[in-house]
């Protein structure tokens, strides 16, 4: 079915004027609706990504699996420092993972990045600290369920879109409630925290105008522009209840001394901050090294160890040691410099594609200087490739609004809240890297239904 349908929408942009309406159409809304990053349209295509019921049902239940997993992590690598040191956090990272955020949840909003290819699935990465995209994907959904072309495709085939605003919004009340150990009384004051001048603010400023339609008042602000006396956060003389955290902690140590109020306020327990510190702990990307590795096996149920092993990637961090794949002894090394057609090199703690090297796509001279590279740095991990998938997508490809169909690499994001998949979109790009700050662009996810 998923194929017939992918057909007919296709032939459907035969018909030049519901192309051209459409295609118009999305231009003026991705404006209006401020989808719009580092000054290109966030969603280049003329169509959203399908995935049928059947497999939606199926990545539900292996998703939430998998966060049962990463929440035993966080309690296990609180009691034991061994984890934190095969995690590879930092001294003063483990300091900030300490801090109680008085709630238990490790990761409140996630993002778990993955592919969904000719009946296989398999994950690469989590996004545990700050997950991006999610209100940006509302508006999406909003536009393309308006545009001429899905509804001429909706006479055929029922679809059913996500809208994840709504549940950001629950997530942080809920935090806030279980910080308090009561309801509120009053509706908080939420804070969206992060850098000045990141192309995400526009993002934030649909978060902002969401809940303050929903009676919260919200602001926007930086770490430069929050104070803290008298037991209270501040921004501009406001008082802050809830931090809607979107700085990465990567980002604030440099400034963490210069503009403490953040650090000092939560350290006190005066502000509930959504994600915590705490979320640290599964964002790096040793998490799959946990999670794969025999050595920790013990920590998971059945179920979640059989969708570990079924859907997680083999990981490791990179490091002159001896360890096991799949039953067979290793020396890591070696084993990683002759396997480059089936492995990549990246960063433990970095984003938007930053560092890494992709052993198929590189001669034998350069993996063996990514090797080196990896090894000088100490803060690598090596991984196994997984399956990907890749589908035909109407992109824009001018300022004129021409389209031509282009081969994209389909990168599925279901989006966690409390650890239940209640949201997801997707990731497309030319390149082997879906992120959108190194180029990639971004389509609503649908669910094609029988």
């Amino acid at each position: 079915m998923l194929n017939e349908a992918v057909s007919h929408y296709h032939d459907l942009l035969n018909d030049s004027d519901l192309a051209t309406a459409s295609q118009q159409m999305l231009d003026a809304e991705l404006e209006r609706s401020k989808l719009i990053f580092g000054g290109r349209r966030l969603s280049p295509y003329l169509r959203p990504h399908f995935v049928t019921a059947n497999d939606w049902q199926m990545i539900k239940g292996v998703c939430e699996d998998i966060f049962g997993a990463l929440q035993k992590v966080k309690d296990a690598a609180i009691a034991d420092d061994s984890i934190l040191d095969e995690l590879g956090v930092s001294e003063v990272e483990r300091e900030l993972v300490k801090i109680d955020p008085g709630y238990s949840h490790v990761s409140p909003t996630s993002r778990l990045d993955s592919f969904l290819a000719g009946g296989e699935y398999s994950y690469v990465e989590l996004n545990g600290e700050s997950p991006a995209g999610i209100a940006f994907a509302d508006s999406a959904t909003a536009i393309f369920r308006s545009l001429p072309i899905m509804k001429r495709f909706g006479e055929r085939y029922s679809v059913e879109g996500f809208e994840g605003s709504s549940k950001m919004l629950d997530v942080l009340l809920d935090c806030f409630e279980e910080f308090l150990g009561r309801r509120p009384e009053r509706a908080p004051r939420i804070a969206i925290v992060d850098l000045d001048d990141l192309p995400t603010i526009k993002e934030f400023e649909l978060f902002r105008d969401f809940f303050e339609q929903n009676g919260f008042p919200s602001i926007i602000c930086s770490p430069s522009q929050l104070e803290f006396s008298n037991d209270r956060l501040t921004c501009d003389g406001d008082p802050i209840d809830i931090i809607y955290k979107r700085l990465l902690v990567n980002e604030y140590l440099p400034i963490m001394h210069e503009h403490s109020a953040l650090l000092d306020a939560y350290r006190a327990g005066a502000v509930c901050m959504v994600n915590s510190f705490r979320g640290k702990l599964v964002h790096k990307k040793a998490i799959f090294a946990i999670l794969t590795n025999e050595r920790y096996r013990h920590l998971f149920t059945s179920q979640e160890t059989a969708a570990i092993e079924k859907h997680i990637p083999w990981t490791r961090v990179f490091c002159e040691e001896a360890t096991e794949n799949r039953g067979n002894r290793i020396d890591l090394v070696d084993w990683t410099r002759a396997n480059a057609h089936k492995l990549v090199l990246k960063p433990n703690d970095d984003y938007g594609g930053h560092g890494i090297y992709i052993g198929w796509n590189s001669t034998e001279t350069e993996w063996d200087a990514a090797i080196s590279t990896a090894l000088e740095d100490g803060d690598y991990l090596v991984q196994e490739r997984v399956k990907t998938a890749k589908e035909m997508f109407p992109m824009v490809v001018d300022d004129s609004g021409n389209w031509e169909m282009t081969e994209q690499l389909v990168d599925l994001d279901p989006l966690l809240f409390m650890g239940k998949v209640g949201a997801a979109f997707t990731r497309l790009s030319s390149t082997e890297l879906a992120n959108v700050s190194s180029g990639g662009g971004m389509v609503p996810t649908f669910i094609l239904h029988d």
